[in-house]
């Protein structure tokens, strides 16, 4: 039997381009679009260029769907710099190896290192190590957006928390709250494909006891959580806020939002106030924003 056959859409865009780029991606692609950072040797995570590659997968074949994503991204194009899309096609073992040689051993923030499951390492005392394989479309700490959320979770997380990751894809965040003291974490995601690399990235790092993967969102909440993660983009963000994401919160609880565009910084943040939150940390990394905003605590 002939295997089958993917064809890989590229396009590279500034990080203001990049989010509608991928939001329009995601409506057709298999397990969504993926973000690069774009370098002369490859993509990495801290270089100085502000070039960013969005990555999507559709099976080879559909020209009717080529033709969707070529108009949509012809329409993105009056209103961003967005030059021609490049079109590859790759066979099923080109399609499950060809994003492998652009990952590395990666430290991020102060004792975080992503390991690629295919490469070995030791992590160093103080270290955590999270082992990772990313598929091809899911978080693996190159982007900032993801990054932000790592450092971010060094700094808020504390032992014995109940932790809730929106949109978790790799599961990577999950498996870094696990690995420094989460009680119990709930990973959930609309993607079938995500799903399943969670699950198996989650069994690779021990952390099964401790972090459960199910598909779907906001409505898979079970308790009252002190920490909620939710690391995709602005407009998912202030629709799960509308949605009633402060109910899922403890008291006091904190929320550690990225994927956030800087020119959509003042919309997030206007929607957590809305929802009665306040806005008490931020970082960011070239065009990325990651904020936290906290629920304040009962009174009375």
């Amino acid at each position: 039997m002939k295997s089958k056959e993917w064809l890989e859409i590229s396009v590279n865009v500034d990080g203001e381009a990049a989010e509608a780029v991928s939001a329009l991606l995601n409506q057709y692609a298999y397990g969504g679009a993926v973000v690069e950072h774009v370098v002369a040797d490859g993509v990495g995570a801290h270089d100085d260029t502000n070039e960013l590659r969005v990555k999507a997968y559709i099976q080879a074949g559909q020209p009717d769907l080529r033709c969707k994503i070529e108009e949509g991204l012809w329409h993105l194009s009056q209103l961003y710099p967005i030059p021609e899309p490049t079109f590859m096609t790759l066979t099923e073992a080109d399609w499950a190896n060809a994003w492998k040689k652009h990952y590395t051993v990666l430290h991020v923030g102060k004792r975080t290192v992503i390991v690629p499951r295919w490469l070995s390492y030791m992590p160093q005392p103080g270290e955590v190590g999270i082992l990772l394989d990313p598929g091809m479309a899911f978080g693996t700490g190159t982007h900032p957006s993801t990054s932000l959320c790592l450092e971010l979770l060094e700094d808020y997380m504390a032992p014995g928390m109940a932790v809730f990751d929106l949109g978790t894809g790799s599961g990577i965040l999950s498996i870094a709250a696990a690995k420094q003291g989460a009680r119990t974490v709930l990973a959930v995601d609309i993607d079938d494909l995500a799903v399943a690399s969670a699950r198996e990235n989650v069994a690779a790092n021990g952390v099964d006891d401790i972090v459960q993967v199910e598909k779907g969102s906001l409505e898979r909440a079970r308790e009252p959580y002190h920490l909620i993660l939710v690391n995709i983009l602005a407009d998912v963000i202030c629709s799960l806020l509308g949605a009633g994401l402060a109910d899922t919160l403890r008291p006091g609880g904190i929320v550690i939002a990225s994927g956030i565009i800087d020119f959509r910084e003042d919309e997030v943040r206007a929607a957590f106030v809305e929802q009665g939150f306040e806005v008490v940390g931020r970082r960011a990394e070239r065009d990325w924003v990651a904020l936290v905003a906290r629920l304040p605590e009962e009174t009375g």
